[in-house]
């Protein structure tokens, strides 16, 4: 019969191998996963800044298209004024756009 060795002594012995071995390893996992989370963020708020261009690009757009369409469409003199009925209200758009640096 072979001789049992307990199985603490084993453990005693693989520790410091398994920690010279897995240590490396898992800073490399770990270096890889922090390097891909912040190229991962910062995409993110490349592609929300350009969203945000976008919409305040459209916006500017459409307040322009409605400044031109309210000088062709004039009321003359004897015409209703804004708040009679019969008449119909365009939505006012309001464009903010932040101030960059």
């Amino acid at each position: 019969m072979p001789p049992v060795v307990p199985p603490f002594l084993i453990g005693l012995i693989a520790a410091p191998l398994a920690k010279r071995l897995l240590k490396p390893l898992v800073r490399g996992v770990v270096t890889t996963s922090v390097g891909l989370v912040m190229e991962v963020k910062k995409a993110a708020h490349e592609t929300g800044e350009n969203i945000h261009d976008l919409a305040v690009e459209v916006a500017a757009e459409m307040v322009a298209a409605q400044v031109a369409a309210g000088e062709d469409n004039r009321p003359t003199d004897g015409a209703a004024s804004t708040g009679e009925k019969g008449e119909a209200r365009t939505p006012k758009i309001r464009a903010t756009a932040a101030a960059k640096a």
